[in-house]
């Protein structure tokens, strides 16, 4: 039996209290909660296909509203969350509730609630006669590499008329991003030479040269503060390199064989990943090509954890920063030390900014929260949205 539009939530907030139902932690399945999505969009009529990930788990929803011409809108969201285990958190995390004006719960800032906001628009865009298309990009493990949107932006660009304008709803306080940068996570691992403590002229320990690799990993950021190829509109002005995770060794008086950690480079937009990776792996094969003469067993190997997230560039975003001034947005545009998605929209040759509801100073931690004043800024955003695609 199809679920008829007066049985669903049609408020922002009310959808948002569902939204923060669903568990969605990423790598997990987010079925259930692209399931409730398609229901609600099946009660006003919405079109919408899946684009699954490989192992058929989870799913980027891309749903249109209108005609499928060029020039529409696209509004992008993603539908996982960050975990809550070993943080203290006043209520259950998943499910939404209400003080002194905020609506606490997981993913509430971060970001279903842009997703509401955006579903609070479909019962009357869907009665619009929409001139070009409003498209719903909702996709899956953006939290751990915006691992899902990429193929959903592949499947748009190829199969639809190009829209003009990408917003990715990030929390920005309503205000527009143009800048953000990219961000890699890689892996270093050390293979060293055991031996006695004792003897120190026989082995390779792995944890010092490991240590040597951070220094250098630390050197290359001071490095890059001091280039002239500073961008003044981030609060850090430079690519940033930071380790996260070390693990290594078996017992105080061996010389560790394996030591390994986890690390990140943020990059400019404008430098990119490659640039600043290349004086890590300078110094790294330097390095392993000395110690490997002095025992070949020895090795260094850095891989990278998940595919680059490209940074957002000022550039080629004159469409949806009129539409944001049309729609009441009329700040200058911002920066961003943070990765979204609006990259990988920008590098398939979208238009794209950030702009949403909420503050990302809530996102991830305990206690998460959206202000009603935001939640009700963002909903007001897209009943002028509808309005501005009927002309």
């Amino acid at each position: 039996m199809t679920t008829t539009p007066a049985s669903l939530p049609t408020t922002a907030r009310d959808i948002l209290a569902t939204l923060v139902g669903f568990n969605v932690l990423s790598r997990q399945s987010n079925l259930a909660l692209i399931e409730w999505v398609e229901q609600y969009l099946d009660a006003y009529g919405v079109s919408h296909e899946r684009i699954p990930s490989d192992d058929g788990e989870r799913f980027n929803l891309l749903a249109r509203i209108g005609p499928d011409v060029a020039g529409g809108v696209v509004l992008s969201g993603h539908t996982d969350v960050v975990p809550v285990e070993g943080q203290n958190w006043q209520s259950d995390p998943f499910t939404l509730i209400e003080r002194d004006g905020h609506l606490y719960g997981r993913g509430s800032c971060d970001m279903k609630g842009f997703l509401a906001c955006a579903l609070s628009g479909v019962p009357d865009w869907s009665r619009r006669d929409l001139k070009r298309p409003i498209w719903l990009a909702f996709s899956y493990d953006e939290e751990i590499g915006c691992l899902g949107a990429p193929r959903m932006i592949e499947h748009l660009v190829r199969h639809h008329p190009s829209p003009s304008a990408v917003i990715v709803g990030e929390p920005t306080l309503m205000a527009p991003v143009i800048l953000q940068k990219g961000i890699t996570t890689l892996k270093t691992v050390v293979h060293g030479v055991p031996s006695h403590s004792s003897q120190v002229n026989q082995g390779i320990s792995a944890i010092h040269v490991a240590a040597r690799l951070v220094s250098r990993i630390e050197d290359i950021m001071s490095e890059l503060a001091e280039d002239e190829h500073l961008n003044d509109a981030f609060n850090v002005p430079h690519s940033s390199l930071h380790v996260g995770t070390i693990h290594g060794g078996n017992a105080i008086n061996i010389m560790a064989q394996h030591c390994e950690f986890d690390w990140e480079i943020r990059h400019l937009p404008e430098e990119g990943f490659e640039a600043v990776y290349a004086r890590f792996r300078e110094y790294s094969d330097e390095l392993e090509r000395t110690l490997k003469a002095i025992n070949a067993d020895f090795a260094i190997e850095t891989t990278t954890l998940t595919r680059t997230v490209p940074g957002l560039e000022n550039r080629d975003n004159d469409q949806p920063m009129a539409l944001l001034k049309r729609l009441g947005v009329c700040e200058e545009g911002q920066a961003v030390a943070y990765a979204t998605e609006a990259g990988q929209f920008q590098q398939a040759g979208l238009q794209a900014v950030i702009c949403g509801p909420g503050s990302i100073e809530q996102a991830h931690r305990a206690d998460e929260f959206i202000s009603l004043e935001q939640l009700t800024r963002g909903q007001r955003f897209m009943q002028t949205l509808g309005e501005t695609m009927t002309e």
